[in-house]
């Protein structure tokens, strides 16, 4: 049975429920924060991960994101900040997805969010993401 928190047009709807109703986000947090302590522990791919436009000088938003989720992992927040904070937020987010899949395990409830999407604020969404992206 599910308990569900809800205010009138809220924006984000939290509810405990039996299921993992977002495995995806579970999965991905997983895999990610698993990638960031590798890599802190062993160090950097040995392959270029860079994409042909960086090349050619031109860099993209997440240029530096895999520097910062290693040192993100080893706590040195600072200089992961120099490269790319969104490494950090990254990192973060998949701890935090991590520690979602723990608590569900362990206690049989997951936390699971639901975001409700009007048409105005995905193009409020869009906007904050293309002035982000070119911030970066």
């Amino acid at each position: 049975m599910a308990t569900a928190v809800s205010f009138s047009q809220a924006l984000v709807g939290v509810r405990w429920s039996r299921r993992d109703e977002m495995r995806l986000v579970t999965w991905a947090g997983i895999a990610g924060l698993g990638l960031a302590i590798v890599m802190a522990r062993f160090g950097l791919p040995p392959v270029d991960l860079h994409g042909p436009l960086h090349r050619m000088g031109i860099m993209d938003p997440l240029c530096g994101g895999t520097r910062a989720a290693r040192l993100t992992a080893q706590g040195k927040l600072g200089s992961a900040w120099t490269y790319n904070p969104l490494g950090i937020l990254a990192t973060f987010v998949a701890a935090a997805a991590v520690l979602r899949m723990i608590v569900g395990v362990t206690a049989r409830r997951w936390l699971n969010l639901q975001i409700h999407w009007s048409p105005r604020l995905r193009w409020a969404t869009l906007i904050l993401v293309v002035g982000v992206l070119i911030v970066l």
